[in-house]
């Protein structure tokens, strides 16, 4: 694109218009503001980030995770690092505008300085040309009014009929006339010519000035554009920074390994190698000996199975440890009400505890010379394998486990059962 030139597009519509002269000063001034401007930007976004580099030191600073451990905490304090080291970036970015902004106060004045000196030229320049061209239309307007004067007063000596004295006289004013009107003429036309060369010394003012004008706002221009343009490098940069940094933080953290952290914190803080070995069921009213005794309950499955299926209930152990006499029951049996709840809740900490005394259940019929019990307390199952049996049934013993439970049958079914839930008929 072509360039236009501001000496060839701010020229007044008459001799005293200074229209494009107050046109490209107004454009200086619109200039000067634009750079405050550019300046109040470049300052609040510099405090903006003095302050958000300052908030993140103190984040990084006052992290915890001193309570981490291994690979985990070195990533952690990788961040922490990290992150002050980008606020930092941010405070010297910030002191980076502040610079910035000083240099383009100095622009701006320097601009200013120059634009001031030309406006002085052209003010002088422009009351003297005005001044002049005044004094020249005044001295046009004289020697116009002479000229009048001079042409009545000749065309009054011409007329005939006049008295020779008169004549005389209206012949020497006429004359008279035509001097001043001479005069006149002179005067207008000695004021022109000067009018000329202040017009010339104006308009070679003008045209310096113009060229000058449009030097400082080429320069104005190109000064913001470069402060804007390494504005947004200096931005850019930091962001490329600020990756750089967490790339190194996402390097420590590939190195994070889960298996690391837990031996490392099993080898710190280990508390044994075993669990404690169990506690057996000792029955404080031991009936016999022998091997069908369900009082006691060892738990072979381990600390879970152990946890799912102990209980301990002193009236139901010491209801546990008495025989069942098989014409109590029949002597009983109208006497039953109805049990209350129709399944055992697990306690909070996983024992399954012995329900409380309960009126003695019904009897029912069996073989005599089979292995028969008679169920004391209800039970409900809790796995697959565990069989569900009320108070008062009579179940055949298949097994007796040392852990306590038994594997019994009811009506064709068979599972586990407590052993203590169960007395000998």
């Amino acid at each position: 694109m072509a360039p236009l030139m501001f000496k060839d597009a701010f020229w007044g519509s008459d001799f005293t218009c200074h229209a494009g002269y107050d046109t490209m000063i107004q454009r200086l001034r619109d200039g000067r503001h634009m750079c405050k401007d550019v300046e109040e930007l470049l300052k609040m976004r510099a405090l903006a980030e003095e302050k958000y580099g300052k908030e993140l030191v103190m984040i990084a600073r006052k992290a915890g995770g001193h309570t981490e451990i291994s690979t985990l905490r070195a990533s952690f304090e990788q961040l922490r690092t990290q992150i002050e080291n980008i606020g930092t970036f941010h405070i010297q970015l910030s002191d980076t505008m502040k610079e910035e902004v000083k240099k383009i106060e100095t622009f701006r004045e320097r601009q200013k300085e120059q634009r001031k000196k030309f406006e002085s030229i052209m003010d002088k320049v422009h009351k003297k040309k005005v001044s002049f061209f005044k004094k020249t239309m005044e001295s046009k307007k004289n020697y116009d009014q002479r000229c009048k004067e001079a042409d009545e007063a000749e065309q009054g000596a011409e007329k005939p009929g006049a008295v020779s004295k008169s004549t005389e006289k209206v012949r020497h004013r006429a004359k008279q006339c035509r001097q001043t009107a001479n005069e006149a003429e002179k005067l207008y036309v000695n004021n022109v010519l000067q009018l000329e060369e202040i017009r010339r010394d104006w308009e070679e003012t003008h045209k310096s000035t113009c060229e000058v004008f449009q030097q400082l706002e080429g320069d104005r221009i190109s000064m913001l554009r470069c402060a804007l343009w390494d504005h947004c490098n200096h931005f850019s940069m930091q962001c490329v920074k600020d990756d750089e940094l967490y790339e190194e933080v996402r390097k420590s953290l590939e190195q994070c390994d889960i298996t690391t952290d837990n031996n490392c914190f099993i080898e710190m803080k280990s508390t044994g190698t075993k669990p404690p070995e169990p506690v057996g069921f000792e029955s404080f009213y031991q009936r016999d000996t022998s091997g069908d005794t369900n009082g006691q309950a060892l738990f072979a499955g381990g600390v879970e199975d152990m946890m799912r299926r102990s209980y301990s209930c002193s009236d139901a152990l010491h209801r546990s440890s008495l025989n069942i006499d098989v014409d109590h029951f029949q002597a009983s049996q109208s006497a039953l009400a109805p049990a209350g709840d129709s399944s055992l809740d697990s306690s909070d900490d996983g024992y399954k505890p012995l329900p409380g005394p309960q009126p003695p259940a019904p009897p029912a019929s069996f073989t005599a010379g089979e292995d028969f019990y008679v169920v004391l307390f209800q039970y409900g199952a809790q796995e697959d394998d565990e069989l569900s049996v009320n108070r008062g049934d009579v179940v055949q013993v298949l097994e007796r486990g040392e852990d306590g439970w038994w594997i019994v049958e009811l009506n064709g079914l068979s599972g586990l059962v407590p052993g203590n839930y169960l007395g000998k008929i």
